[in-house]
């Protein structure tokens, strides 16, 4: 699919210019190769051998040898690799952010459309391009960046739910599913089989789950007097499982997640764009808001994922991945989760490789993620660890377990003395073969590394051509409203009959219907209602409306 989204204005010229990203102080500063250091160049040349791909590659930075950088020896990862799925793991301020950076763009310059998490709203940057300093300019010398220049890329602006500068993101309950939300509830298992019965009951009878206000109606309505009978032939689920589910959704509503879940349901194929100048749009998904919800965003994220999944064909191999999805503090979505929902997980990151996206997670210890997922990642790029207590300790013995062996470099000792901007790396070849473990000093973003200005960020969300899509949020008629009807006592005898409820498409809602045809060039009616993301949704959710069964996927998410 190809769009553009608008372009990031440029700041005012008359306003203060902001200061640009200092440079994060280096362990070791890098030194020019000195001609009598043949033992180190060749090291270097040996390990560099390893990274020189036949195909196109993305460039992560030059080797280095005893403190020394060698920027002919470039370490590289080939496009073709990049749906393998990686890691790119470090304490912080290690440098994790500007690698994920340094990737995306180049991501989006080869025309692979890319997600990533923005935590800190620092990602904002690649909306604009960086600006050059002295120590900008020696990494480029280090690295052999000789074509560095500042540089903006096409960033569209997403925030879950509209909470946030960004376009709203939102997916309707019955297509988030029962798996995903007892993680957010923190539901254990026998809650979670308990609220997999309530969705095969709103499924089977017909009653479309929205949002959380729609779950909440069927819960109460099976814990009622009325509801009763339906209750007992479900089986498994008692009154009290249940009424425990409902507390925890009204927390979770009390909390704002009631902003999160409804229509118009956003597409996940809207990640899928390429700009009209070929490059990849990257979709910038803020999160800074909802740091003290993690559980929720997290995995919400996950819901893209599974969605993703769930929609697009197998291609097998390819020349370059058709999505890159970067995870931003990975361990929140695995802190506490059911074995069903890391089961998940790790059935979704190993099949969805064959629907050409890759998945890198990004954390600040290895051990963060579960070994069953740890083995999918074929890329790795670590930066500094610590080892201050005992733990630490222990998992940075783990992390150099799970590296090639190598005589180049201590690991254990390498692993701790990294400066900022570098990295040990080790990537999948093109024949699939782990590359030789490098040291690496990355090469520097030529995008702003910084957060721009929050009035720039907002003309060009407002500007976006998603906006008019997903920008109104759709209350239609659902399992909250069909319940509540049901329940409603009856009319007095002889008493007048309620007025119907007037819809968009009544004359009294709509106005004077139009005389004549449609002009040539306007879209009738029925072509307005059919291209809206409403109906979209709508028919997304057909099969519920007609009461059957909705076939459900890995993380219990609907299928389309």
């Amino acid at each position: 699919m190809t769009d553009q989204p608008a372009p990031v204005p440029p700041a005012d010229p008359g306003a203060p210019a902001a200061p640009a990203a200092p440079a994060a102080p280096e362990a070791k500063a890098a030194k020019a190769a000195p001609s009598g250091s043949k033992t180190g160049a060749a090291a270097a040349d040996k390990i560099a051998a390893g990274y020189a791909f036949a195909g196109e590659a993305l460039e992560f930075g030059t080797v280095i040898i005893d403190g020394t950088a060698y920027p002919e020896a470039r370490i590289r990862v080939p496009l073709s690799m990049m749906n393998r799925h990686g890691l790119i793991a470090g304490a912080t301020g290690t440098g994790k952010t500007k690698t994920l950076q340094g990737l995306t763009e180049q991501l989006s310059a080869a025309g692979v459309p890319v997600v990533v998490a923005d935590i800190k709203g620092d990602l904002s940057g690649l909306a604009q391009p960086g600006a050059s300093n002295a120590k900008i300019a020696q990494r480029s010398t280090d690295t052999a960046d000789t074509g560095w220049a500042p540089t903006a890329f096409p960033v569209e602006f997403f925030a879950l739910g509209g909470v946030g500068s960004g376009i709203a993101l939102r997916a309707t309950m019955t297509s988030f599913g029962p798996t995903l939300l007892s993680k957010i509830l923190g539901l254990n298992s026998t809650q979670e089989s308990s609220l997999n019965l309530v969705f095969h009951y709103a499924d089977q009878a017909g009653l479309a789950l929205l949002d959380l206000k729609d779950l909440r109606a069927v819960i109460q309505f099976l814990v009622g007097d009325e509801g009763k009978a339906d209750l007992a032939q479900l089986g498994g689920l008692s009154s009290s499982t249940a009424g425990v589910i409902l507390r925890d959704l009204i927390g979770l509503e009390d909390q704002g997640g009631d902003q999160f879940f409804g229509e118009p349901e956003f597409e996940t194929s809207d990640l899928l764009r390429t700009g009209s100048d070929g490059r990849g749009i990257v979709s910038s998904i803020e999160l800074a808001n909802l740091q003290d919800r993690p559980q929720l965003f997290s995995t919400f994220l996950m819901w893209l994922l599974a969605d993703l999944f769930h929609e697009l064909p197998e291609v097998g191999d390819v020349d370059k991945p058709k999505l890159v999805f970067f995870f931003d503090e990975a361990h929140l979505l695995f802190d506490g989760a059911s074995k069903a929902f890391l089961d998940a997980v790790t059935q979704t990151v190993r099949l969805i490789r064959s629907k050409g996206v890759g998945i890198f997670f990004v954390t600040q210890n290895p051990t963060d993620v579960p070994d069953a997922v740890l083995g999918q990642l074929g890329n790795r790029v670590q930066h500094a660890l610590r080892a201050f207590t005992p733990d630490d300790a222990a998992a940075l013995a783990k992390a150099v377990k799970t590296y090639p062996k190598t005589k180049d470099y201590d690991l254990a000792e390498a692993l701790q003395q990294l400066g900022t901007g570098e990295a040990v790396i080790t990537v999948l070849s093109e024949s699939g073969a782990p590359t030789p473990v490098a040291w690496a000093r990355m090469r520097a973003p030529r995008s702003l590394m910084a957060q721009i200005d929050p009035a720039a960020q907002q003309q060009a969300i407002a500007a976006s051509p998603l906006q008019p899509k997903y920008g109104q949020l759709v209350d239609r008629d659902s399992a909250y409203e069909k319940l509540t009807a049901r329940l409603a006592p009856p009319p007095a005898a002889g008493g007048p009959a309620p007025p119907a409820p007037s819809s968009p498409s009544s004359p009294s809602a709509a106005g004077p219907k139009p005389s004549g045809k449609p002009a040539k060039d306007q879209p009738s009616a029925v072509e307005t209602v059919l291209r809206s993301s409403a109906f979209k949704s709508f028919a997304r959710s057909a099969a519920t409306v007609l009461g059957r069964e909705i076939t459900r996927g890995i993380f219990g998410t609907r299928r389309r």
